[in-house]
């Protein structure tokens, strides 16, 4: 019975998982769709637009209804400072609050850094998605190469194995054939893992689960265009980049904050109402000369702080200092996207010269094995050293492939500086 009920919890654990084939654009689409970091981040925004609402609720007219029903006994007292009614409606209003109209100010700077943020974790989310996505295309391509490379090289050790038994080779060179045909089924093995982990890993940037896999589908790519010159980078960079936009929002807030503090010495005003019924049995005809049932005012409560105490100095003091640790980061931040560029144009350099190479050294190998077939056909080459050829080759394949992948990782590693890689793979 035990062993039925984990063989059915496997099953439909199988039975759960899907198994998706996308393009690139498709990929990041998904995970800008679907991220639950991207989730997360607009929750924050929404939780700030929020918070503009709360910080206008003193300006939006609040009435409250209620009653202060009482028997008096005597002189009629006040009950929380009102006089007993049957009904009583209490209404009031902000109409001039300078320290809080900075505080709708700042709220509404905190919810554009809001999406500043939003937009930054898209951009986050579409790097980290397309890097997964070239990740599990790489290990799928290339571990197709090194099985082919395993087949290979089970061909060569089965004409040694031969060649042994006819005597016309060592058994020395039988284990070595045998050991290289060991290794490549293993690479082939720590390919096809990685390929897995990669799927696995790209299932869960694109908000599916872990069980999921994401295949890429085989395309024909354009080679993602970059800006032409590195000081073109910088600048799109620094003018485009959502942190340093933030910490300018944050600063500025801070800034609106630094008003609010230095407004607290300015006077208030309020809007205040009331209306009050009142009812004969609390003995108001006994002790005042004149008596009516319905009561209200309406008038302005005026407030002028006169000593405001230490707190308005010490936020004051508090919020230089904010500001000057922003301003900082602010700087280090510029410094820091500066050397990514300079870093990532220089990987650009070095992964253009090493696909140029790996292109060459590709053709070499292609040129040899093509020379290889033709002698083979005439008699003048055993067929182990074409198959040999065909290793050479398909080793040149899995270098080229890698070259490729790091160049264009090297290429999304820019355009994710300077702001355009997303805008960049949904227009291919």
């Amino acid at each position: 019975m035990r062993w039925n009920v984990l063989l059915l919890l496997l099953l439909s654990a199988v039975l759960r998982a899907e198994t998706y084939t996308m393009t690139l654009r498709e990929a990041v689409a998904t995970a800008l769709k679907q991220n639950p970091d991207i989730a997360l981040a607009r929750l924050d925004e929404e939780k700030a637009r929020q918070a503009i609402r709360l910080a206008k609720d003193p300006f939006t007219p609040r009435i409250t209804v209620g009653s202060g029903l009482a028997y008096s006994n005597g002189f009629p007292m006040s009950i929380e400072g009102s006089a007993p009614t049957i009904f009583r409606a209490d209404a009031a209003q902000s109409l001039f609050n300078r320290p809080q109209s900075f505080a709708v100010a700042q709220a509404k700077e905190h919810a554009r850094g809001a999406g500043l943020a939003v937009a930054g974790k898209r951009d986050e989310v579409a790097y980290r998605a397309a890097a997964l996505f070239l990740e599990a295309e790489r290990a799928r391509k290339i571990g197709a190469l090194a099985r082919k490379d395993a087949d290979s090289l089970q061909s060569v050790l089965a004409t040694v194995q031969a060649q042994i038994k006819e005597g016309r080779a060592l058994p020395l060179a039988g284990k070595q054939a045998e050991y290289n045909m060991a290794r490549a089924r293993a690479l082939a093995q720590g390919l096809d893992d990685d390929r897995e982990s990669a799927e696995t890993s790209l299932a869960v940037a694109l908000g599916f689960t872990a069980d999921d896999r994401i295949q890429p589908a085989g395309e024909q790519r354009p080679a993602p265009g970059v800006p032409s010159s590195e000081e073109t980078a910088l600048r799109t960079a620094l003018e485009s980049n959502n942190d340093l936009r933030q910490l300018e929002s944050q600063m500025l807030a801070k800034q609106i904050e630094f008003k609010g503090f230095k407004a607290a010495r300015w006077p208030q005003a309020d809007l205040v109402a009331q209306y009050g019924l009142m009812a004969k049995f609390n003995n108001y005809e006994q002790f005042f000369r004149a008596f009516q049932r319905n009561n209200g005012q309406i008038g302005v409560s005026l407030q002028l702080p006169i000593l405001t105490g230490p707190a308005v100095s010490a936020q004051t003091a508090q919020n230089v200092a904010d500001v000057s640790k922003l301003k900082l980061q602010f700087a280090g931040a510029r410094n820091q996207i500066q050397s990514e560029v300079q870093a990532s144009y220089r990987d650009m350099a070095r992964a253009e010269t090493a696909a140029d190479l790996a292109r060459l050294d590709l053709e070499v190998a292609r040129e040899q094995l093509s020379v290889y077939l033709a002698q083979m056909q005439e008699g003048r080459t055993p067929l182990s050293q074409v198959e040999q050829a065909r290793i050479t080759e398909n080793q040149k394949w899995i270098a080229f492939y890698d070259a490729q992948y790091t160049l264009e990782k090297a290429r999304w590693n820019v355009l994710r500086l300077t702001g355009e890689l997303a805008t960049t793979i949904s227009t291919m």
